[in-house]
């Protein structure tokens, strides 16, 4: 799966706390319909065998589609499903070890709060760099925010793509315009809304002006 800059534009991330009903597929499809232009599975306290039931069911729809797809933390799911990669903190496997296990042509992330971070991840084949939390979010409200200045000075420090979380919603988003960051990773701005689609078109939109892309209509 190839990755640039433009990829990282929409970066959605999972959260089952907004279903209301529906399924997690059905959401991510709506998303992606809408121009999410990456996929990010993230669960937390689930059996295994449950990840692996939800990883499959969101991957036929990230394979429909030819949307990159990266599973957090979990390389296990990730060579299970096939998935396009793996999405890592700092506390999780190491990027090397990934590396290996996964083979040269998948994704991996990194998050990152600092440009030496930045650059270690880097430096160790790291794919891109998600930096954040940029807005204080509810998604992790234990979370330290990043400055402005720090953000710019990694997306300055680091070659490959670097996309920002944390809190951004349609409302704030603007306010990383001239960072050099290649796009958001949302989640409730996308998953908590009435229609997934909508939002995530609206968001795509928003992003492109934010990057300095052509603003076209969407």
């Amino acid at each position: 799966m190839s990755l640039d800059k433009s990829t990282m534009l929409l970066y959605a991330v999972t959260d089952r706390a907004w279903l209301n009903g529906s399924n997690l597929a059905e959401k991510v499809e709506q998303a992606v319909k809408g121009g999410a232009t990456f996929v990010q599975l993230r669960e937390k306290d689930i059996s295994d065998e449950e990840f692996l039931t939800i990883a499959r069911e969101v991957k036929v729809v990230t394979d429909r589609y030819m949307v990159p797809y990266v599973i957090n933390d979990n390389v296990n799911v990730a060579i299970k499903v096939n998935a396009d990669g793996v999405h890592l903190g700092q506390g999780d496997e190491q990027i090397r070890t990934a590396r290996v296990r996964l083979g040269p042509d998948k994704i991996i992330g990194i998050s990152a709060h600092t440009v030496e971070e930045a650059l270690l991840a880097q430096e160790n084949g790291a794919d891109y760099i998600g930096v954040g939390a940029i807005f204080n979010t509810t998604t992790k409200p234990d979370a330290n925010t990043v400055s402005m200045e720090t953000l710019k000075k990694i997306c300055s420090a680091v070659a490959i793509p670097v996309v920002a979380i944390g809190g951004i919603t349609k409302h704030n988003i603007l306010e990383l315009s001239g960072t050099g960051v290649d796009g958001v990773a949302v989640v409730s701005a996308l998953f908590a809304q009435q229609d997934v689609e909508n939002a995530a078109r609206e968001l795509l939109a928003l992003s492109r002006r934010m990057a300095g892309y052509e603003v076209r209509n969407f």
